[in-house]
């Protein structure tokens, strides 16, 4: 670690000591700290950290702040966040119990009554988050100053003042950030583990956060290790400098470990070995923290990968209520335990069987949640803004039933590549639903981010369907280039996947405790292949096979079942058993014994204690069973609910006509009479 000291012509900062953290082989800066130690800003601090190329994003605030002694207003600069994930050499330069500094909201921020707030924000690093940073900041009055090398960078053109200088200089920050301090957000506690990945996996494992199994490997041996512990395929990372699919690689096989190595730049570069998580989705929630450290989550959301790059974000995931829940407790849980505010996105991989394990975190926003500036109600960059200012965190649902977003990266170089993305573009404008951000990029090169497209829709399939019509509108996807045409093609494939695995696995399960309750209990049925709903159909006896229905119950959840629907005359135990054994909804149909009609059946199943509903329909009446699964189903899936109101329709216009008839005829030619 290298130490440089920082000296100011104005004694109130004579007592300012700046620590930076640099790799030496690069000399770039990656974290510093200045501290107040006058007696006039004690346990104040000012923290700059992480800074990595274009890819760096450091929020800072100035506000106006009165001095009582002589009445003179000086700025003082109040850093907040940023984007970035530079190497970072192990240090005990920060503690991170004394870097927690005092809660401040936005009064403390701000003085002057002019507008919601005076602060202005200063952002290290000009490029589209920035960008919409600004953009985000305009409608609220907020300022953004922004440092930046190039003149005509993304954000130059609608910040409220760019200048041009590198984050990696160390004096060029220092004097962007000058005056009296204020502090950062994130924390550098949480910059140090952020931005070494495997130190980002020891915190997160420390704290309980599922994770898939890592370890560290330095040299042949380890690396062995590892392949031993974990299997194949295994996953081979970097720990620092490792981003949009950059610093991993996959040794499928024994042959593959060293070759794998060498292409992260060996073991000096510092890596780490993952064991390969079987997903069947990849998932993102972005996580605002307030200043008072309360959480505010976005929907969970769906990330398609290209060439390891976001190519697609489906808002909401098309998940179970329960997975989705899932992973916002995980990913709570994992910024939870960080320190600081700001919008954390994070990303998650989904198991077959419902698991959910951390990938990594970005305490930053992120490219998972650009579809909020169109679907939510407070976007991500507002939210962000709203954080780390201290202001009330915004309301984060959606406000549209269904979003898609697609980046727009560059196909080709030069002119080749903007007439590609310029063609889309045009394409989407022409939409219902669709809204274009062009990032103002000045060069154009090969899989790099230029824009991105949002689309929105009553569902989901309406918004992939305009999604599919911007992609592969005819005539022009030979002259976009051949890539394009393959991402097409993998969208169309992914979402065809989306549909045959929801078509494959049941979301409703049909049992009774005998065949004999089959002729009953196939009106359910029925009703859902009219409505066109995945289920299955089995006996499972609560007398005869105990351990089976105590099997179905548990798993069912696991298997994707989303509400079960249960037949039993007689005793009818098995409806309440099932109840007691899962957490998924549970219909009753009373069926008709060879006693009582039924109605033993009835009050078997309606007299549940306490803490175990069963929901029971009029006995033999499977038919609204299956319209009561649906309508649960429907509370999550807008799909299913806009066809139970068309058929609500059809049952209106069905007793219309029957009223209007018998009102025509009479009743004796209506009765045939």
């Amino acid at each position: 670690m290298a130490m440089a000291a920082l000296t100011h012509p104005n004694p109130f900062h004579e007592c300012l000591e700046v620590y930076g953290l640099l790799r030496a082989e690069s000399n770039i800066i990656t974290s510093f700290s200045i501290r107040r130690r006058s007696s006039h800003c004690h346990g104040r601090f000012v923290r700059v950290a992480e800074l990595r190329s274009a890819k760096s994003l450091l929020l800072c605030c100035w506000s106006k702040e009165h001095n009582s002694n002589n009445n003179r207003v000086d700025k003082t600069w109040k850093v907040a966040s940023f984007k970035g994930c530079a190497a970072m050499q192990q240090s005990e330069a920060f503690d991170s119990h004394e870097e927690k500094a005092e809660y401040a909201d936005c009064e403390d921020l701000c003085t002057s009554p002019m507008g919601l707030c005076d602060t202005v924000v200063g952002v290290l690093g000009g490029g589209q988050l920035g960008r919409m940073l600004c953009q985000a900041a305009s409608p609220m009055g907020i300022k953004v100053a922004i440092l930046d090398p190039a003149k005509d960078c993304p954000a130059s053109a609608i910040a409220y003042q760019h200048v041009v200088g590198s984050f990696r200089d160390m004096n060029a920050v220092r004097d962007f950030a000058k005056g009296e301090g204020g502090d950062v957000q994130p924390k550098p506690f949480t910059i140090r583990i952020i931005q070494d990945k495997y130190l980002q996996k020891v915190h997160f494992s420390q704290h309980s956060v599922p994770l898939s199994d890592f370890m560290q490997i330095d040299n042949v041996e380890s690396l062995e290790k590892a392949s031993h512990l974990f299997g194949f395929p295994l996953m081979i990372k970097s720990r620092c400098l490792a981003y949009d699919g950059r610093g991993n690689a996959v040794a499928r096989c024994q042959g593959d470990l060293m070759a794998a190595v060498n292409a992260l730049g060996g073991f000096e570069r510092g890596l780490y070995a993952e064991k390969w998580a079987p997903f069947v989705k990849e998932l993102a929630v972005m996580v605002a923290r307030g200043r008072d450290s309360r959480l505010h989550s976005f929907p969970v959301v769906e990330t398609i990968q290209r060439e390891n790059i976001c190519h697609l974000v489906e808002a909401p995931a098309q998940v179970s209520v329960e997975v989705a829940t899932r992973a916002v407790r995980i990913a709570e849980q994992a910024v939870g335990s960080l320190d600081g505010a700001g919008v954390f996105g994070v990303e998650l991989f989904l198991l077959v069987d419902g698991q959910v394990l951390l990938n990594e975190v970005a305490p930053r926003p992120h490219n998972s949640g650009h579809y909020s500036i169109e679907a939510c109600i407070t976007s991500q960059f507002e939210q962000h803004l709203r954080a780390v200012l201290g202001l009330p965190l915004g309301e984060t649902s959606m406000k549209v039933p269904a979003a898609v977003m697609y980046n727009v990266l560059g196909e080709d170089e030069g002119t080749a590549g903007f007439s590609a993305a310029q063609k889309i573009l045009r394409r989407a404008v022409s939409i219902p639903g669709a809204s274009v951000h062009w990032y103002e990029k000045p060069d154009i090169r090969k899989h790099r981010k230029m824009g991105h497209i949002t689309v929105v829709g009553s569902t989901m399939e309406v918004a992939r369907a305009r999604m599919n019509e911007i992609l592969s509108f005819s005539g022009q996807i030979t002259s976009i280039c051949s890539k394009a045409e393959t991402h097409i093609k993998a969208y169309q494939s992914a979402v065809s996947d989306h549909v045959e695995k929801q078509e494959e696995s049941p979301l409703i399960g049909i049992i009774m405790g005998s065949d004999s309750d089959l002729p009953v209990m196939k009106a359910a049925a029925e009703v859902l292949d009219s409505f066109g709903v995945s289920y299955e159909v089995t006996v499972v006896s609560a007398h005869r096979t105990p351990l089976r229905m105590v099997d179905y119950a548990q798993k069912a959840q696991q298997r994707g079942i989303k509400v079960i629907i249960a037949g039993a005359g007689g005793a009818a135990h098995l409806p309440g058993m099932v109840a007691a054994l899962t957490p998924l909804p549970v219909i009753g149909v009373p069926v008709k014994a060879s006693a009582l009609d039924g109605v033993d059946s009835l009050l078997s199943i309606v007299q549940m204690p306490k803490g175990v509903p069963v929901a029971v329909v009029a006995i033999q009446n499977a038919t609204n069973a299956g319209l009561l699964a649906l309508r649960m189903l429907g509370a999550t899936d807008r799909g299913i609910l806009e066809k139970i109101a068309a058929y609500q329709e059809d049952l209106r216009k069905m007793v219309t006509e029957k009223a209007e008839k018998l009102e025509s005829v009479g009743w004796r030619q209506y009765l045939n009479l």
